[in-house]
């Protein structure tokens, strides 16, 4: 049986880091809803629930469209719940919505701080752990004060710290650990003496010296309420240090408990509602394709498998966005279906099919001829236009900040069906 605390998944442009939250929390069997950005007002407004126990968590994603689709209403709503004693937590691009913004509808400004911007793109392409140094403060388990614990970290913007006295610093990431890279570049699998070469020689830094003393999860008050904002996705599956962090958290501020670890989000096994959805086979038919084209760009070296939950990919690959779309046709056909998705899949089945089957046969030859583009490099110029080829790919795949092409079609009405799926569960 479920428990009752409100707990608000805020949906809007979040895809697989959406995924990962609701995963992470409803799995707990508690009361957790995916919510929109045009229902948010009415949500955070409704007085019936104690605002000491409402959490809202924003998951990553990409924060200029979060605020976009929030709106001034949203954006204001959400300003208000918090001040009101509610509890903002914010993952990476959640994070970062939070911070303070030269403009009121770029933003919530319930953090004094800013982002700052990376000078070097190669920096903003981190992913993996990263030993942190944990704060003596109630919010962190009480055996990691003052030590140093892996932090997961999934390409992630920074903050901008100044003086402001009403801002906690939960953790400050130090160095890399052992399953660092920087784009496809894994950092434990080079010779520590090549990075000093490489930069003495061409001016490259790959030594992630940048992570040194740089804040990875504060805290701060703002009105009433509480905001907490991570650049470390503290919700990765399998993630120890991670998931106790969160475990604490939650428990500190809304008296949660919640299982740990956060179980291995295995997406190579069989959904467990496949079944159910034989009536509707251009769904199951979009995850073979996915895998498809996962398998083609595994044996071509584009994709390899990073995690049980995530392919990794080469620099100039849509991994991102195939990553998302593979982990939200999982997440649909390993849940139960509701009569409001079945609706409003009778509705779209048609736009649905046409999309898949363009897709299906474009994002194959775009992997190949990119594959081909790569191995051939600049001898190919004169065959290929690299720029064309990027036209169409965007096309297809859209871009990883800020979706589009054919998959954003297929991914949308996914994500409308998950989303419609919960009101039957």
């Amino acid at each position: 049986m479920r428990r009752t605390l409100p707990i608000y998944i805020l949906w809007d442009s979040s895809h697989i880091w959406g995924l990962m939250a609701y995963r992470a929390i409803e799995a707990n069997g508690l009361n957790c809803r995916l919510t929109k950005a045009q229902e948010i007002a009415t949500l955070l407004a409704d007085d019936n629930i104690n605002q000491s126990h409402k959490l809202l968590i924003v998951p990553g994603g990409n924060a200029r469209l979060k605020a976009r689709a929030l709106g001034s209403k949203g954006l204001k709503a959400i300003r208000q719940f918090v001040a009101r004693g509610g509890i903002y937590l914010g993952f990476c691009g959640g994070a970062g919505l939070a911070l303070k913004h030269q403009h009121d509808l770029e933003g919530l400004n319930l953090c004094p701080w800013e982002r700052k911007p990376y000078l070097d793109r190669l920096q903003h392409l981190a992913s993996g752990h990263v030993l942190a140094q944990i704060a003596q403060n109630p919010l962190c388990p009480t055996h990691f004060h003052n030590h140093n614990i892996a932090l997961p970290v999934w390409w992630p913007g920074r903050f901008l710290p100044d003086k402001n006295p009403q801002v906690e610093i939960l953790a400050k990431a130090e160095s890399p650990d052992e399953d660092f890279w920087l784009g496809d570049l894994a950092l434990e699998s080079i010779p520590k003496d090549f990075f000093q070469i490489w930069q003495e020689e061409y001016g490259v830094n790959l030594s992630a010296d940048f992570l040194q003393n740089t804040p990875l999860i504060i805290s701060g008050t703002y009105g009433l309420g509480r905001y907490i904002l991570s650049y470390s996705h503290l919700e990765t599956p399998a993630s120890m240090d991670a998931n106790l962090f969160l475990a604490n958290l939650l428990k500190e501020l809304s008296a949660i408990q919640i299982k740990l670890p956060i179980s291995t989000w295995d997406l190579a096994q069989s959904p467990r509602q496949l079944a159910q959805f034989k009536l509707m086979q251009p769904l199951i038919s979009t995850l073979e394709i996915v895998h498809d084209l996962f398998r083609l760009g595994v044996e071509q070296h584009l994709f390899f498998r990073r995690t049980p939950w995530l392919f990794g990919w080469r620099s100039g690959v849509a991994g991102a966005q195939l990553n998302s779309l593979h982990t939200a046709i999982f997440t649909l056909l390993d849940n139960p279906i509701s009569a409001p998705a079945e609706n409003y899949w009778s509705l779209v089945r048609s736009e649905y099919i046409a999309n898949l089957d363009l897709f299906w046969q474009s994002a194959k030859e775009n992997l190949l001829t990119t594959r081909v583009a790569q191995a051939l490099g600049q001898g190919l110029a004169p065959i290929i236009n690299q720029q064309d080829l990027k036209d169409r790919s965007r096309a297809i795949f859209g871009s990883p900040l800020n979706g589009g092409g054919i998959l954003a079609k297929l991914l949308g009405i996914i994500e409308e069906m998950i989303f419609l799926a919960q009101e039957g569960s």
